[in-house]
């Protein structure tokens, strides 16, 4: 056979993966955190061009790790999100993940008021102590966060990462995040999905935890 291969034990594969993904690397300009943030995006797709295309707001991941560490919620546009997100390593903390877009209320209020459920479900999301909003589907839904936390009036506005992913207002509404927001950590062009809104907020966690 010419296929080889590796031998190694369970529990090692993801240090291994990380090995690799920073030998492949090399030398960048990351800090420490920030490589941390964009090494769990690779290992969640295997993609490398992450390294260059995500795009980070002064303070983005220290205000995501402050968030965690005072307790605060974690929203996201989809189930398939809020799954991928470590809620055992997020409990240290006391913050809960939400996604109400499967909510009741969410597809009655859509209905009636023509809108999409991501839409609704953001505006009823951020009124539960949310820290981080992880959208990583829905370019509705991040157009819906920066429209609700540029018109609130809020002490504290939620760190944003924003990676939906597809080809209608994905690019767009990742490059008005950059524009009006000053709290995002977001991937530029049509890339992004929900594996990888998860796997920055649990580079947050495993930060917040370290």
């Amino acid at each position: 056979m010419s296929v080889h291969i590796q031998k190694i034990a369970p529990l090692e594969i993801e240090q291994e993966s990380f090995r690799i993904i920073s030998e492949e690397l090399g030398q960048t300009d990351l800090d420490e955190q920030t490589f941390k943030v964009v090494q769990r995006v690779i290992h969640a797709t295997g993609d490398f061009s992450f390294c260059e295309n995500m795009r980070f707001s002064s303070g983005a991941i220290e205000a995501g790790i402050q968030a965690i560490q005072d307790g605060k919620n974690i929203l996201t546009d989809v189930n398939m999100a809020a799954a991928g997100i470590s809620k055992a390593l997020l409990a240290k903390w006391g913050g809960k993940v939400l996604c109400k877009v499967a909510d009741p209320e969410v597809a009655k209020r859509a209905k009636a008021e023509n809108r999409t459920r991501s839409e609704i479900a953001i505006d009823l999301g951020l009124e539960q102590n949310v820290g981080i909003v992880a959208i990583g589907n829905a370019p509705t839904a991040l157009l819906q966060t920066i429209k609700t936390l540029k018109e609130k009036n809020v002490d504290s506005i939620p760190l944003v990462v924003g990676v939906p992913v597809g080809f209608v207002n994905a690019a767009e509404s990742k490059a008005l995040l950059v524009e009006q927001n000053n709290c995002y950590i977001t991937s530029l062009g049509r890339k992004g999905g929900s594996p990888v809104a998860a796997a920055i907020v649990n580079a947050l966690i495993r930060l917040a935890n370290a």
